[in-house]
């Protein structure tokens, strides 16, 4: 059975990497689209990763794929850069904290 972005996006925290997020301090807005359109988010901070369904008001970082999309670049059956090169992700604000984002998290 195919993969959920709720799925996804609860398993987030279990695929947290701490030691590779050093320093962080960040909200991160994720806007799916597609057919599991919606809106969450992630808060790194103090070596800890918690998310959220729903909007917040300023986040770090702003990332927008296809819900689809997203479900593939986690589970490694798409490459982020090359997505975000042909524009299936788009991003929004700290593009450094993107790069880091990629270190954060393994991908199974």
């Amino acid at each position: 059975m195919p993969l959920t972005i709720s799925e996804l996006m609860s398993k987030m925290p279990g695929a947290f990497i701490p030691e590779k997020a050093a320093g962080v301090d960040a909200v991160i807005q994720f806007k799916f689209t597609g057919a599991e359109a919606g809106n969450w988010n992630a808060t790194i901070k103090d070596g800890k990763c918690s998310v959220a369904q729903g909007e917040v008001s300023s986040p770090k970082m702003t990332l927008t794929a296809d819900s689809a999309d997203y479900i593939k670049i986690f589970t490694g059956e798409l490459d982020g850069m090359q997505a975000f090169m042909q524009g299936k992700i788009k991003l929004g604000g700290d593009l450094n904290l993107a790069m880091k984002l990629m270190q954060m998290f393994k991908i199974r």
